[in-house]
Order: C-alpha cells, then structure tokens, then sequence
C-alpha cells in the first residue's frame, strides 16, 4: 500500500532554521533555539519538539489590567523550550519583519508574535482630534522579529510623500516618525440627511515613515478603530 501524489513534498516544512519564517503566507513558523517568543494566545497551531506554554496572567498583570481597560485586544502567552513552532490566526496573512532598535504602533487585533526582547506594552495614542481619550495601540519597541497579519496583501504607504489618510478599520500599523490624528469628514449636511458615507472619521498621517493599511474593513471590535 503506498499514497501516491504531490501531497507530501509540496506541503513539506520549510528548512530554513531562522529565528522567524514563513511556511506559507498564512502559518509562521518560530524556531524556539533562539529563546523565548510571546505569541498571541490561541495562535499555536502545532509545534514539533519540546514547546511549553506560559499563562498570560504569569507577569503580566499590569498588561492585563491595560487591555481590560482600554479595550485594545491583545492576549499573549509566553512561549519557551527547544523545537519548531507554528503559529497562524484565522487563516490571515502573516507578515514578518525585523527591528532595529526601532519602535512600531501595531493595532492589537493584528499582532501575531515577537522576539522575546522587544518591549512591548498597550499605549494611548496622542492626537488632537476630538476622541483623543479612547484611542489606544500596541507599542513594539527594540531589537527581534515581529509577526503581525494582514486580512489579504497589504499596500505600504509612505507619509511624508502626500497628505495620507486611513479607515480606522483598516489601518494595521505605522512606523516611529510618523504622527497620527483624527478626522472627521462629516460630508456636508446633505450627506448627513441621507445617511452619511460611513467614513466619518478618518485616521490622518503625516511626519516621516510608513503606514501599513489592510483591503479588509471588518474588524469592528478592539483596537484603535474602538
């Protein structure tokens, strides 16, 4: 008896051993020798070797009582031991890129794991607009890897080339440099009376570096766009 077909050898692991890579656009996998990654909770879809698991209330009591408070939604667990890890989040597309001693705003709903040695911590974001209390955002600060995901391939915009303007739903990360605030376009008292366009408020970019916006608009719960 034998299987015969492509099935095997065209899904086989990826044999690169880098601290962060990509299997596919959906699933990451972590080699765990470089040392302990925080990953989003639940995202552990299968690991090969000796993986453990850390609770998330283990240390992180100051984070949790944040998140509760703000509404910002990202739950990590702390993960150690020796062997391969693989980590995805419903199936959308993981993007992995690596930071310098560097600081990047991330909306919570899109953070999928990092190096053990970035500091991170849920912020409020500074603006001058009307909702400057309830505005808040994961910040990911130093030097390792970061895996966030993307609902569909994401478009980089930079900033500091023409005024730059977000749907709150749709905006995922921005990069140090770059200043954010709110808009708000209400379109005139004609739009209003026929029910508006659904974009009234708008995040507006300027300063220097790039914003990372997702094709997809359906996170309505968490994060920034809270």
């Amino acid at each position: 008896m034998a299987i015969h077909g492509s099935l095997f050898t065209q899904y086989q692991e990826n044999p690169s051993a880098d601290p962060f890579v990509l299997q596919n656009k959906k699933l990451l996998k972590i080699s765990m020798q470089y040392g302990p990654v925080f990953a989003r909770l639940g995202s552990m879809v299968a690991y090969q070797g000796d993986v453990r698991f850390e609770n998330p209330g283990s240390g992180g009591l100051n984070k949790m009582f944040k998140s509760a408070m703000t509404g910002e939604g990202v739950k990590m667990m702390r993960c150690t031991g020796a062997g391969e890890l693989f980590v995805a989040d419903a199936a959308a597309e993981v993007q992995v890129f690596y930071l310098e001693n560097d600081m990047v705003s991330v909306n919570g709903n899109n953070v999928l794991a990092f190096s053990s040695s970035i500091e991170w911590d849920i912020h409020r974001i500074q603006t001058r607009g009307m909702m400057t209390g309830g505005l808040y955002n994961v910040s990911l600060r130093g030097t390792g890897y970061v895996a966030i995901t993307t609902k569909g391939d994401p478009v980089a915009l930079d900033v500091a080339g023409a005024p730059t303007f977000g749907d709150a739903q749709a905006v995922v990360m921005w990069t140090s440099g770059v200043s954010m605030d709110i808009r708000v376009d209400t379109g005139g008292l004609s739009s209003m009376i026929r029910g508006g366009t659904g974009e009234t408020f708008q995040m507006a970019f300027g300063g220097h570096g790039y914003v990372l916006i997702q094709p997809d608009e359906g996170v309505v719960s968490g994060g920034h766009q809270a």
